[in-house]
């Protein structure tokens, strides 16, 4: 039916006309329309979709997590989480809805909520204004807000502090 049409000759076109601020687009240039859908082949192999650069992991305020949470993207938590969360290479953030009765491990640990448990921060911990910490902090750097609450002991590690400076600066330190 489509394809048994004549072409018509040049003088009798059509009396419509085309704006030229919205060109039709040529039949080439249209998708084709899908065929047929076949399932994945099981011998290809699966590949993992990674999220963008700068983008990270967030636990709503609604979830509620026992047990473990590993990974290796930056992670928002809102929510409350009860055990253990490891995200050694990676930055945690604790948000101000947050509850956590957790010990934490990570590479940065800011803390805008509420945490009892050790903290383990390879390069810093922060506890802004209306954080709150009850545990044993260790880490290189720390930044302790005005009005934030802390409880517990602090040990600063000078291996995390040395490896983040200039050679210049180990240098110009003096010994004890």
């Amino acid at each position: 039916m489509w394809g048994n049409k004549k072409p018509e000759p040049p003088a009798a076109k059509p009396a419509v006309q085309t704006t030229p601020s919205a060109p039709a687009a040529p039949p080439s240039a249209l998708p084709p329309a899908p065929m047929e859908v076949t399932a994945m082949n099981p011998s290809e192999p699966v590949r993992s979709v990674t999220p963008p650069a700068g983008t990270g992991a967030r636990l709503g305020p609604s979830l509620h997590v026992k047990g473990e949470i590993s990974g290796s993207e930056d992670l928002h938590i809102d929510g409350s989480v009860e055990g253990l969360v490891n995200l050694e290479d990676r930055k945690l953030t604790v948000g101000g809805s947050a509850k956590l009765t957790a010990d934490i491990v990570a590479r940065e640990v800011v803390i805008y909520g509420n945490v009892k448990g050790n903290l383990r921060a390879r390069d810093r911990i922060e506890i802004k204004k209306d954080g709150s910490v009850v545990g044993d902090l260790s880490t290189a750097r720390i930044m302790i807000e005005d009005g934030a609450y802390f409880k517990g002991s602090i040990e600063i590690n000078r291996e995390g502090a040395e490896a983040e400076k200039p050679a210049y600066a180990k240098a110009a330190r003096v010994s004890d």
